[in-house]
């Protein structure tokens, strides 16, 4: 954090530098990547992220004078290169005051600023434009931010992006109009001074991703806007045409302008079915060899209807995904996997190759339908095994691989409980119940899909997404199926930490005791494990250790991280400690690293050193430490979380 101690406003210099057109020109080339990354992050958050990157590019290209000279208020020394750079200062002024005013509320009777107004250029038309992601930490300082005042953000970001003192961060606000500078210090040091992350990708307005928009849909609000009477009379004469007009599509938005390769997706003639026994014969097995099973897959308006949907969803239909699954249309005609009646509504699921999605609606119309997302690029026969097909009343049904054998549901927090079977009618399911629908901090049971095939028997989890989470247990590359009864006893304690990860896109949760510790006061040993949750997209990993002491129902979560490699097939290998509380009421630091770790040395609140895996240590009530362990090899490794 700065200091709040602030200098009052300087009085103005008795004259202004002049900046010439080609100083600034010049300028403007050189830092146009820093001046967009500094309106991005002061323009207010409530734009959205593509209108922020077009405004902030805007901003950035309207700051050169109009002159062949302009006056620019003086602007404190500062730390680096190009801060000594009239130009540079000249323009960042310029940038920041308008960044500023496209905060401030539009006046009723008083015209509105040009920053005020969505920007005309640059703009890319049919496609949504935003920086890459981050992670979880650029995210959150994103939310902080975005809490912020607009001079509070700037005053944020003056400081953590160009490095300016606090009296010189005053100077810069006052000339761009903010009154109480003060309190913008003030209100800016309530947020964490994380200011590394400010140079990140995830504020990066120059290095975008870009993502198509909901072309047909604009297109067909522009040619209204143009010929208002033109297309009253084109809707009234598709709405004549047999076959034509929205009334087929159901919930859909109304249709598109035509387009071939777009109709030929949109075609249920086109849909892709696999004959029911060619998984048997082919090389893959996932879900590009299910067969299209159901009692409707022969119904060409439901049929129809889910493709539109998937296509243009209107307003009034639900429409849902997982983290980092696109949400557009399909590319080509996709494959169907299931349609049919299920419980009280129509369902359909088709898959693209990269996502499954799943189309419902009631069984008495159309109003309340449902669109769902899931990503499943790069399934494997485990992974494609199950697709959930409806919820209802707290239960679960599962649509089911061609090659599973056997289906049951057992309770994951009784290990020693037999399964259930569950009736298996044309792929189908009979109803489990969920623990998706769980209220959070009631866990009495986690309920789990037991599948059996010619491979194996596996155990899959609903996290409340389209696909199942697969569980697995033991050293990272090295991972087997949670279904043996030392996998089930493993995972038990550990269950009802999987309602943490509810539509986060999971794809396989694995659970690994990596130690095991004598207790200090001699009343047993302590399991320590890491479960890792991975996810279909890549990225958002969210790794947690465990400890759990003799007895004990459950464990306790002694750190966690997310979007680390620790704990996983790139990096095996966890370092973690607690502060635990003996009978006796002494107080420990006790650590532990996986079997590779040659000695840990904690430091900090508490310190010590130890040889090998294990350490314990004396502590008081409260202490903290940092641990840093060396594995055998010599590599440092860090504290996890």
């Amino acid at each position: 954090m700065q200091s709040q101690d602030v200098a009052p406003r300087p009085a103005p210099a008795p004259a202004d530098p002049v900046v010439d057109v080609e100083r600034a020109e010049a300028a403007l080339v050189e830092h146009y990547p820093r001046l967009v990354r500094l309106a991005y992050l002061v323009l207010p958050p409530t734009l959205g992220r593509n209108r922020r990157v077009v405004t902030a590019h805007s901003l950035a290209q309207r700051a050169l004078p109009r002159g062949r000279a302009s006056s620019a208020p003086v602007i404190p020394a500062q730390s680096t290169g190009r801060e000594g750079d009239p130009g540079y200062a000249f323009l960042r002024l310029r940038v920041l005051r308008t960044a500023l005013e496209a905060d401030r509320p539009l006046k009723r009777l008083a015209w509105p600023k040009r920053s005020q107004l969505p920007p005309l250029l640059p703009h890319v038309w049919g496609l949504r434009l935003f920086p890459r992601s981050g992670g979880a930490d650029e995210l959150a300082l994103d939310q902080r931010l975005s809490a912020l005042s607009g001079p509070a953000r700037a005053a944020y970001v003056l400081r953590g992006l160009e490095k300016l003192a606090d009296d010189d961060v005053c100077e810069v606000l006052a000339a761009a109009g903010v009154d109480d500078w003060e309190g913008a210090l003030e209100e800016a040091d309530t947020v964490e001074a994380q200011y590394a992350l400010l140079d990140s990708p995830e504020f990066d307005p120059c290095s975008l991703q870009a993502r198509p928009t909901d072309l047909m849909r604009r297109r067909q609000h522009l040619k209204a806007a143009l010929a208002a009477g033109a297309a009253l009379l084109v809707c009234g004469a598709l709405l004549g045409l047999p076959g034509e007009g929205w009334s087929p599509d159901g919930p859909a938005a109304p249709p598109y302008a035509q387009n071939p390769a777009a109709e030929a997706a949109l075609d249920p003639a086109q849909l892709t079915k696999v004959p029911a026994l060619a998984w048997q014969s082919s090389a893959r097995t996932d879900f590009s060899v299910w067969p299209a099973r159901g009692d409707l897959t022969d119904d060409s308006d439901l049929l129809r209807r889910a493709l539109a949907v998937w296509a243009r969803p209107g307003e009034t239909v639900a429409v849902s995904a997982t983290p980092g699954t696109p949400s557009g249309g399909p590319p080509g005609a996709p494959q169907l996997l299931y349609a049919g009646n299920v419980d009280n509504a129509r369902v359909v699921i088709l898959h693209d190759g990269l996502r499954i999605a799943r189309y419902a609606e009631p069984k008495d119309g159309t109003s309340g339908a449902a669109l769902d997302f899931s990503r499943v690029d790069g399934a494997t026969r485990a992974e494609a095994s199950a697709v959930v097909l409806s919820r209802a009343d707290g239960n679960v049904r599962f649509l089911m691989a061609p090659w599973v054998k056997k289906a049951a549901e057992r309770d994951l927090l009784k290990p020693r409980s037999g399964a259930m079977d569950l009736t298996v009618t044309d792929g189908v399911t009979s109803p489990m119940a969920s623990p998706a629908t769980q209220a959070t901090g009631t866990c009495t049971s986690w309920n789990v899909l037991q599948l059996t095939d010619g491979t194996g028997t596996r155990v899959l989890t609903d996290l409340a997404e389209l696909v199942p989470a697969r569980l697995t247990t033991g050293r990272p590359g090295q991972v087997s199926d949670a279904s043996g009864p030392a996998a089930l006893r493993t995972w038990a304690p550990y269950s009802c930490w999987l309602g943490a990860l509810r539509s986060a896109g999971v794809r396989t949760v694995n659970a690994w005791t990596f130690a095991r510790q004598p207790l200090p006061d001699g009343t047993g040993s302590a399991d320590w494990v890491c479960t890792r949750a991975e996810t279909w997209r890549g990225g958002g990993e969210r790794v947690l250790a465990q400890f759990r002491t003799p007895g004990s129902t459950n464990a306790a979560v002694v750190a966690k991280a997310q979007n680390v490699p620790a704990c996983g097939a790139r990096d095996p290998h966890v370092l973690a400690g607690v502060l635990w509380k003996a009978q006796t009421g002494d107080w420990y630091l006790l650590a532990a690293g996986a079997r590779d770790t040659a000695s840990i040395r904690a430091t900090g609140g508490v310190r010590g050193t130890s040889q090998g895996s294990l350490l314990t240590v004396r502590a008081k009530q409260g202490a903290q430490a940092e641990l840093k362990g060396t594995l055998t090899s010599g590599r440092s490794v860090d504290g996890l979380g």
